[in-house]
């Protein structure tokens, strides 16, 4: 990867910010600080990696991807609209009554969803049967899921990772979205699942650790991934919550509640700012 196509992919990464702060404050409700921290891996995967056409949403041999972590919805819904799936204005009609957005994503109702995800854990098992039918279907898609740290508490992730291993579902790779907060608090004071990647070698699974917000990193993993025989892959990913947003990093008071009118412009500052140095360059 170049100098601008990265700087391209920050461009891009840095509008998923804005759209997901867009469609919370529309909403006057949702999840921003987990969507902040993981726009840069989004834009990754569907501007970068995976082999998906939003004219064939359906397609047979797309790849796929599972938001397990549900709630950062509005960071997907975003990530979607750049891609083309649906236009950008319907993000400012999320959770609306009547909208195509729901507050989780839904698979029947929104092009380019490939599983209704919301209840912590089950996105993951989703993506794993996915893979697996993949394997036994001889197609050659990858299946891609995105989870959060404090989401891995839940015991039908390992449960889930046991299958994936015990499988040999090479064509899976589970990215953690490790940003240390969740809603009760650090992840590490709640039920801290620490060392993540020993956990994850346990279950028979390859690991790399990067840096959530360097895309360089992240094609060097992604590049290592597909080159893993007979195992699933996980990337553990450290990332900011609520990156790009001054007020919003690290700080687990914006793990879902919407910015207030003050805020909002305040957000939309932050990041018009940023979006003005990257397009400059």
């Amino acid at each position: 990867m170049d100098a601008k196509e990265n700087r391209q992919l920050q461009i891009l990464a840095c509008k998923v910010r804005m759209g997901a702060i867009e469609g919370v404050y529309r909403a006057k409700s949702g999840h921003p600080g987990g969507s902040l921290s993981a726009a840069d891996l989004l834009t990754y995967l569907y501007f970068r990696e995976m082999r998906v056409n939003p004219e064939h949403p359906k397609a047979e041999n797309r790849d796929r991807f599972v938001l397990s972590k549900g709630h950062g919805a509005p960071g997907l819904y975003a990530t979607l609209a750049l891609k083309g799936y649906f236009p950008m204005a319907e993000l400012k009609k999320l959770r609306h009554i009547g909208a195509m957005l729901q507050g989780h994503p839904d698979m029947k109702g929104t092009p380019g969803v490939d599983m209704s995800t919301g209840s912590l854990g089950q996105g993951f098992s989703a993506a794993c049967g996915m893979a697996l039918a993949g394997k036994m279907d001889r197609m050659e898609y990858r299946v891609y899921t995105l989870l959060g740290d404090g989401e891995i508490e839940e015991g039908e992730i390992w449960e889930a990772a046991m299958f994936a291993g015990h499988h040999h579902l090479d064509n899976l790779c589970a990215i953690v979205d490790s940003n240390g907060l969740q809603i009760d608090g650090p992840v590490a004071q709640v039920a801290g699942p620490a060392p993540i990647d020993e956990k994850f070698r346990a279950f028979g699974f390859d690991v790399q650790i990067i840096d959530g917000h360097d895309f360089g990193a992240m094609e060097k993993a992604m590049k290592h991934a597909k080159s893993v025989k007979d195992q699933p892959c996980a990337i553990i990913a450290q990332t900011v919550k609520g990156k790009g947003v001054s007020y919003m990093e690290n700080q687990v008071s914006w793990h879902g509640k919407a910015p207030n009118d003050e805020q909002y412009a305040v957000a939309m500052q932050d990041l018009n700012r940023t979006l003005s140095e990257l397009e400059a360059e």
